[in-house]
Parts: C-alpha cells; sequence; structure tokens
C-alpha cells in the first residue's frame, strides 16, 4: 500500500527490538521467539550486547539489561497520519465520510439490516440505506449488536500514549523499542518520541490518571534523560477493543448483511489492512487467503 498510493506517515524500517532486564521473561522469551519462528517470522534472540548494538542510545543500561528479540522485517509509523492520508485518497476514489456522525441503531427487516439511523453533525435525523453493512467500531461495536442479539464480546481497555519532543537527536532512539519489564512501547515518529502501554480496566472513560501519566514520563526520563523535552509532553487514551481470547471479530453475522471487523486489541492497525482486505472477500463470496477463524454469529 505504501509503495502504490506513496502515504508519508513517518515510517521507520529499522525493526522492533524487545530488551529484557529479568532473566525468567528473557528466558519464557525465547520459547515465544521459537513459536514465531515456526510461523515465518524471523525474530531472533540477541544478547545483551547485541541489545545496545542494535540500539545504541540504551547503552547507558547496559548492565540492567539481560538479552532481547528482534525482528528485522518489523516496521513502525504514525497511525494518525496514515488512515488521515488514506481516508483522503477513498474520497478521491469516491468513498464519502460522515465525520462527527452518531450511529444510533442499526434497523432490520425481514432477518436483514436494512438501514442505519444516525444523527448528523449539525444535530438532524438521517437513514443511511445500503445492501451490506460491517460494523467497524472498536469497543463501542457491542452496543450496537447487543439489540439485534448478536453476541459480541467485546470489552474497553484503556491504553495511555505521551509523546514526547525530542532535543536530542543522537541520544533518542531510532529502533522501536518494547521494554518487557513495563509493557511499554517506544516509537520514533519524525522530531518526536511516542511511548504507549499501560492497561486499565475502567469501562469506557478516556480521562486521563495522572498516576499512570507521571509513570510514563518518569519512565522515558529513566531510559532518556537527556534526549527528550520533559516539559513538552502530550498525553492522550484510547480504548483497545479487547476480546477473550485477543482475537478479533472478522466475519458475517446472524444477519446475512451484517458483518463484523472488531476486537484487534493493541493491533488494530498491525491487521486492519488484511482483515479488511479478508473481510472484502468474504462480503464478495470469496474465499479469504489467510487461515483464520472468521466467524458467523
Amino acid at each position: 500500500m505504501r509503495t502504490d498510493l506513496n502515504i508519508q506517515y513517518n515510517h521507520l524500517e529499522r525493526g522492533i527490538l524487545n530488551f529484557y532486564r529479568d532473566p525468567k521473561e528473557f528466558e519464557g522469551s525465547q520459547k515465544a521467539a521459537d513459536v514465531m519462528r515456526d510461523f515465518g517470522v524471523d525474530r531472533r534472540v540477541v544478547s545483551a550486547d547485541e541489545v545496545v548494538q542494535i540500539e545504541p542510545a540504551l547503552a547507558p543500561h547496559r548492565n540492567s539489561i539481560v538479552g532481547g528479540d528482534f525482528t528485522a522485517d518489523d516496521e513502525s509509523g504514525d497511525a494518525y497520519l496514515f488512515t488521515s492520508s488514506l481516508a483522503k485518497l477513498a474520497e478521491e476514489k469516491g468513498v464519502e465520510f460522515r465525520f462527527s456522525t452518531r450511529i444510533t441503531r442499526i434497523i432490520s427487516e425481514h432477518g436483514h439490516a436494512s438501514s442505519v439511523e444516525v444523527i448528523n453533525a449539525d444535530g438532524s435525523y438521517d437513514s443511511i440505506k445500503g445492501d451490506a453493512f460491517v460494523v467497524a467500531l472498536g469497543s463501542f461495536t457491542p452496543q450496537l449488536m447487543r439489540p439485534l442479539g448478536v453476541p459480541c464480546l467485546i470489552y474497553p481497555t484503556k491504553g495511555y500514549s505521551a509523546t514526547f519532543q525530542i532535543k536530542n537527536k543522537d541520544l533518542a532512539p531510532t529502533v522501536s523499542l518494547t521494554d518487557s519489564s513495563h509493557k511499554v512501547v517506544f516509537s520514533r515518529l519524525g522530531d518526536t518520541l511516542r511511548m504507549a502501554g499501560t492497561a486499565e480496566l475502567s469501562g469506557y472513560s478516556r480521562t486521563l490518571n495522572p498516576v499512570r501519566c507521571r509513570a510514563m514520563s518518569d519512565l522515558a526520563q529513566d531510559l532518556f534523560p537527556e534526549a527528550l523535552d520533559f516539559n513538552d509532553v502530550k498525553y492522550w487514551s484510547g480504548l483497545r477493543p479487547s476480546t477473550p481470547s485477543n482475537v478479533p471479530l472478522i466475519g458475517p453475522t446472524r444477519l446475512p448483511n451484517l458483518y463484523l471487523n472488531t476486537g484487534h486489541g493493541t493491533l488494530g492497525w498491525t491487521m486492519g489492512p488484511g482483515s479488511g482486505r479478508a473481510l472484502a472477500d468474504i462480503i464478495s463470496g470469496k474465499k479469504p487467503e489467510p487461515t483464520f477463524p472468521f466467524i458467523g454469529i
């Protein structure tokens, strides 16, 4: 898609490096790396010295790192820039987007979805008819499915991010990092460094917990004290649509023209293009390429 569409989104093709400070976690990671390799993902177990060679910004912490694993083919980038650019290209192809529009319910008639009731940005009511409907509303999907009797086991898991301006590029990481001990990730996005993590079960509230925000800043300052501007940080929270199995719900429902594409947890952007393509095949009556437990509920 990047080659065909020329989308610019601060992407990096420098791999993703997981580093470990606990010997038991490092030992467990080697088993996980074996499983990934069995599925064709080249995840390489590396020593503590190799961790620092791959990402020199971690050199001051060499003594606390016991090892890591590195997937050279992994990439990173700004999901917001990517999806915004993709939406503009889709509009040029004739797609109509209705932003700031609230969906109130899906109307079913004779066992089929017939229309969607919405409240437009100006407060007016509208009804949108269609031949097929895809519900891809993340954590908010169950609210629309429940009145239709369609089971949808998804719960919102709040995640946080903190984005820092980089003040010393030579000391900031250039490889995407995962600190396994604290369950946070770091990604270089142009002149900023974004860290993300945590899993807070607090319903649908996106209120920022100042204690969690402070903890993220403290960890970033501990790892990269001279690289970032800690007086210029932007905090954000989002609701990950989590399923009990961590496997997304992709496929048809008991209403033949109503489909789900939701429940991707922490991997929405990672799996977005693939799940979208597979669902397009399903709607078109084709067999999707990947072997996957596509739903039929």
